[in-house]
């Protein structure tokens, strides 16, 4: 087979490294737009992240007043989705868990169990209910103090789209963008068509979720956007037992019971999203995230008790479309609807 080169450009952004490939046949022009794009993912970092001071999420939760905010019409409209995808979730998927964030430690990156009493304060500051929008003026106000917004789990996917969006204006047909492998968007396909797996689009490598250097299982993405949720490399030790950094918005608890989400969608903003709330779902609501016939897929890979073997559930996801890796130790593939019969 022959081998299939690429040009990658590449920075450090949002916690995380962003690398746009394009083939190498475009590479008189990689250089200048892969660097336009990440520029814009720089640019979306300032206004979104709670970890810059200046960023516009960053003077809403601040103030925490109930006073309206005016935000800048992208942010606005990535606001506006977050809520969608709440109500499409369930709650599973809230941006409003700033508080139960902090009180875990995990914005500090310095996990702890909360006491009760803080844990209680934290759940009544946060959830979507408390975000009034007012879409002719791009404004929002909390409907009570101390509410705090964190995009973290919906702001690489969202950076990603907008970059998309420039290379598409500038022509390129066959490229794709990641932000640190967990969020991926792709357009067209790696070398010719069909050149690596037999299928236009672009392959990419699940990561194994307990062995960060393994691949579970490759997919091709054709013209689709990724993204994985877990915690195997997010998380902190108590009392013998590991707590990952995923929280259930609606409990105020860590999520358990999945060892990784992935999720295939039209936009890597709702790929992220949805991936962290098909891990707080679990595989017995993945339906809320992946009915059949719908353009949402996901995978979500589970621990069999009491032993080393992964089951990987697919759902809306043909078998054809997601290749396990041979080499990987007992690894068992079934289709969701089958895992529920159980």
């Amino acid at each position: 087979m022959e081998t299939v080169h690429t040009i990658v450009v590449g920075r450090e952004a949002m916690g995380c490294r962003f690398e746009v490939i394009f083939n190498l046949l475009d590479n008189s022009v990689a250089t200048s737009i892969g660097t336009d794009a990440l520029n814009i993912i720089e640019h979306i970092e300032e206004q979104i992240s709670v970890y810059r001071p200046s960023s516009e999420i960053s003077g809403i939760n601040e103030s925490s007043s109930t006073r309206w905010h005016d935000l800048s019409p992208d942010v606005f409209d990535l606001l506006l989705l977050a809520k969608q995808l709440h109500s499409q979730t369930n709650g599973a998927f809230d941006v409003t868990t700033g508080p139960l964030i902090k009180a875990w430690g995990f914005l500090q990156k310095q996990g702890r169990t909360p006491s009760p009493e803080k844990l209680v304060e934290a759940v009544a500051c946060s959830g979507m209910k408390n975000v009034e929008f007012h879409e002719h003026e791009h404004k929002i106000r909390f409907q009570q103090p101390d509410v705090e917004i964190n995009l973290g789990a919906i702001g690489k996917g969202w950076a990603i789209d907008k970059a998309i969006d420039h290379i598409d204006m500038e022509g390129i047909e066959n490229f794709l963008i990641h932000g640190g492998h967990s969020s991926v968007r792709s357009r067209g396909t790696r070398g010719l068509s069909g050149q690596q797996t037999g299928r236009d689009g672009w392959p990419v490598g699940l990561r194994h979720p307990l062995l960060r250097e393994k691949r579970i299982g490759t997919i091709t993405l054709q013209n689709k956007a990724l993204g994985t949720s877990g915690s195997g490399t997010q998380f902190f030790i108590e009392k013998g037992q590991k707590i990952g950094h995923i929280l259930d918005p609606r409990t105020g608890q860590p999520a358990s019971g999945v060892l990784s989400a992935t999720v295939l969608a039209d936009t890597a903003a709702e790929a992220d999203a949805l991936a962290t709330a098909a891990y707080i779902l679990g595989p017995q609501e993945i339906d809320h995230i992946a009915p059949d016939g719908s353009s949402v897929a996901a995978i979500l890979v589970v621990q069999e008790e009491r032993t080393s073997r992964l089951t990987a559930i697919l759902a809306n996801l043909d078998t054809e479309e997601f290749v396990p890796n041979q080499t990987t130790p007992g690894l068992t593939v079934i289709q969701a609807k089958d895992h529920s019969q159980k």
